[in-house]
């Protein structure tokens, strides 16, 4: 069985590449929609899927995030004996 901390470092990483994702993603895209925006047909068609993505990368990387928290709280709770 893992230590507590051994699951809390892991947990750490996971959460930072899950937010460096989510940054990366919102700058390449803020990249595209900024490089179409002087044609018109094609802004609108970027900058609305783009917007929706945005809004599910952003509930995809709070769930993952407090999925770790739920799995980090476990490991606390099974590493102190609490129930």
């Amino acid at each position: 069985m893992a230590s507590y901390s051994d699951v809390q470092k892991a947990v750490q990483v996971e959460k930072f590449r899950i937010w460096f994702a989510w940054v990366s993603g919102g700058i390449i895209m803020a990249i595209i929609t900024n490089a179409t925006r002087d044609i018109a047909v094609v802004s609108v068609i970027t900058v609305v899927p783009f917007f929706g993505l945005g809004a599910l990368a952003t509930i995809a990387a709070v769930r993952m995030a407090n999925a770790l928290n739920r799995k980090a709280e476990t490991a606390r709770r099974e590493v102190l004996g609490d129930t």
